[in-house]
């Protein structure tokens, strides 16, 4: 696909999923958050307009698109509702982890019907008691025969109920030094020992299902181990959470846009002492510093996209994207209340919505806090005193 095709194919997804957004997300969107229900028929609907498959290259049945298209397309999903991302975003991990490293079998059988959401992915990584320290996962799959047995327990997982097929991270080697070395990534389907547990209520990001995963002598083939390599599921796994990051950082833009868009209508219609709010000069230097946050928090998202679509490593910029854009949405939902007062603070408007949804970008796909020590690291390489 030449650039021009490619920008003429971005600008009709793109305006498909702003008309899909604005006709049918945002309306349903606060029923579905207070209710905590499975938007089923938005979802059905993104597999028809070919979300799933976003980045599946074109052979496998997928659009074949570009890592900054993909984080577009998060950002205006979010823009209506954070949680309608969700279902597609964990898929996405999943997706590019078999396009990456599955071996051509692996490619051939899973990714077209992944493709057209005919099945749909996630990730069994984070466990109880575990969360930021993926190397010290408990998760054990044993070899017996042609099968491995996997025990243990997931948490935190977004489609653990909808979803069919994980990119399942299990220890396979107990003895391992490091222990990171012992970790091997498999395409774990559901079935008899791999079931949903308790669903977990939360704050935000309400409607799509995130749920503990339990694993009883589960039994896996073999020829599911990712990339037939035992020992690279830790390897594999950081790589295509940059892609995580990646949808993150455009998700905390696209709530942020949001509460930003909301703030400045709004701003211009309330009045004060007989003028509206935003002729205030502290109202006009809040809105600038909301946009300007904005603005930097998109350019640092889009850059690391278009590093991503380069095949190297971008643990430092995606890492950076997502801290920054996580928090700078925090800020924005905050600001955005306060600008429209007592009304922001009532489920009557979507801004109470933003403002729950904000922190699951900030707390997911890696806590800021590890990101922070993802990103020190990588700068302490890249400027290592010799």
């Amino acid at each position: 696909m030449t650039g021009d095709q490619l920008t003429e194919v971005r600008k009709q997804i793109l305006a498909t999923v702003r008309e899909f957004v604005r006709r049918e997300v945002v309306p349903q969107a606060a029923e579905h958050d207070r209710n905590d229900t499975y938007p089923t028929a938005l979802v059905d609907q993104m597999a028809e307009m070919g979300l799933f498959g976003i980045t599946i290259p074109e052979e496998y049945g997928g659009l074949g698109l570009d890592h900054s298209t993909y984080a577009m397309v998060f950002e205006e999903l979010a823009k209506g509702w954070l949680s309608i991302t969700g279902p597609i975003g964990t898929h996405s991990i999943l997706t590019y982890a078999i396009g990456k490293y599955g071996t051509d079998e692996q490619k051939g059988h899973w990714l077209p019907d992944l493709a057209t959401g005919k099945k749909r992915g996630g990730l069994a990584l984070t466990e109880p008691g575990g969360g930021s320290d993926v190397a010290g996962l408990r998760t054990r799959a044993i070899r017996d025969g042609d099968e491995y047995v996997v025990n243990g327990n997931k948490l935190f997982i977004t489609n653990g109920e909808q979803g069919d097929v994980f990119f399942l991270l299990a220890r396979t080697d107990a003895e391992a030094d490091p222990p990171r070395r012992g970790i091997t990534g498999f395409i774990a389907e559901k079935g008899p020992g791999f079931t949903a547990g308790r669903h977990l209520d939360k704050l935000g990001y309400r409607g799509v299902d995130t749920v503990e995963l339990v694993f009883q002598d589960y039994r896996v083939s073999a020829a599911n181990v990712l990339g037939n390599t035992e020992g690279q599921g830790f390897y594999q796994v950081m790589d295509a959470l940059e892609t995580g990051r990646i949808n993150v950082a455009a998700r905390a833009v696209g709530v942020a846009t949001a509460a930003f868009e909301a703030a400045i209508r709004y701003a211009q219609q309330r009045k004060t002492f007989g003028k509206p709010i935003a002729e205030q000069q502290t109202i006009q230097n809040m809105l600038a510093d909301m946009a300007t946050k904005i603005h930097a928090a998109r350019l640092m998202t889009y850059h690391a996209a278009g590093l991503k679509d380069s095949g190297g490593r971008i643990d430092l910029e995606a890492g950076m994207a997502k801290l920054y854009a996580s928090e700078i949405c925090g800020e924005v939902t905050m600001d955005a209340m306060r600008i429209h007062g007592g009304y922001g603070f009532t489920k009557d408007l979507p801004l109470e919505r933003y403002y729950r949804d904000a922190p699951l970008m900030i707390i997911g796909e890696g806590t800021n806090e590890i990101q922070r020590l993802v990103i020190a690291r990588n700068l302490l390489s890249q400027y290592a005193v010799v």
